[in-house]
């Protein structure tokens, strides 16, 4: 392990920081840049998860792609946790926090809102940062690419129908153009370049697939440099409401934090006993924990608007992630040698 991953924690430690810091005193220039975005996708974000998910999409052998079907465990396990478990598990913390747990702390309309930014999030399984998760768990790229794009048909069908159940509303309009711009973004864009870069490698190095390693581990060093890029701009546009509000962040934080371990939890155990390949099972265990945040934040603002606390909910989602993310990340790593191989 290099210096950056070894020291990875305090590094993103430092990352969030230094991004509270920046948020409070250049708040115009956050601004700025806040407003870079395009459907709800920030795109110097993009930029910054794009240069991330790069080297993955190189390791994406598309020759194997026709082998997937050999393996459906991980498919199915991704499949059932992210639609027929997820959502409604995070409905019911949503609920048993607000409605009971925190019942007298927050005032009952404002609860009803925080629920409702959860619910979202729970229903929209992650697109692009899980190649960043694959990645650093030494997940098969292949097989996470299928995954995430199986994700992605789902939720274009499934995603409003079960959050108009779980909210008891019909009026729910998909931004497609967020749904749509973070796919070209994060998984057609980076992919075709990996593309050709991987069949560039090839041809130079004679077909020695060794060349394509060590193309990769160059880049992990600027991939690091952007995840804490990323880390300290998320931090950076919340700031002032982290400041502000840090006892309400963390009451919306923890059911969002108990979701997450838990849905991990169940998916790594079912892919352990189900005997699924440990570069199979971690990234499977981390879609599921994953979000879509983008997507979350879009319709929590398109239904309740841009102040709401369900677009707040949404917010903390964002935040909590990648803290969370990288823990579960070194749970992945560390319990390898239980997997088969």
């Amino acid at each position: 392990m290099g210096l950056f991953e070894r020291w990875l924690s305090l590094w993103v430690a430092l990352a969030i920081g230094g991004g509270i810091i920046l948020g409070n005193i250049a708040p115009d220039l956050i601004t700025y840049i806040a407003a870079l975005e395009y459907a709800s996708v920030n795109l110097v974000v993009a930029i910054l998860i794009w240069a991330m998910i790069y080297p993955m999409m190189v390791a994406v052998d598309f020759g194997s792609l026709r082998e997937i079907g050999n393996k459906p465990k991980g498919l199915v396990i991704t499949i059932v946790v992210n639609w027929l478990i997820k959502p409604f598990t995070m409905a019911a913390l949503a609920v048993l926090f607000f409605d009971y747990l925190y019942s007298g702390l927050l005032p009952a309309n404002d609860a009803q809102q925080y629920i409702a930014g959860l619910i979202l999030l729970g229903a929209a399984p992650c697109t692009a940062m899980v190649f960043i998760w694959s990645q650093m768990t030494k997940g098969d790229a292949t097989y996470t690419l299928v995954q995430v794009s199986v994700n992605d048909l789902i939720m274009v069908v499934a995603y409003a129908p079960i959050v108009a159940l779980l909210l008891g509303v019909t009026d729910i309009a998909i931004p497609w153009e967020t749904l749509l711009l973070s796919v070209i973004l994060y998984v057609v864009v980076p992919l075709a370049a990996g593309a050709l870069t991987r069949q560039r490698l090839l041809s130079k190095h004679g077909g020695n697939a060794e060349a394509i390693d060590i193309f990769t581990s160059r880049l992990k060093p600027a991939s690091i440099i952007g995840l804490l890029a990323t880390v300290v701009l998320l931090f950076a546009f919340q700031a002032q409401t982290i400041i502000s509000s840090p006892l309400l962040i963390v009451l919306i934080a923890i059911p969002i934090i108990l979701q997450s371990y838990g849905i991990f939890a169940l998916s790594y155990a079912a892919a352990w006993a189900w005997k699924v390949p440990h570069k199979i099972a971690a990234p499977c265990a981390l879609i599921g924990t994953s979000n879509f945040f983008e997507l979350a934040v879009a319709v929590a603002i398109g239904l309740f608007g841009l102040s709401s606390g369900a677009a707040l909910a949404t917010v903390v989602g964002v935040l909590v992630e990648v803290p969370v993310m990288l823990s579960l990340v070194a749970i992945a790593n560390r319990t390898r040698a239980k997997f088969a191989d």
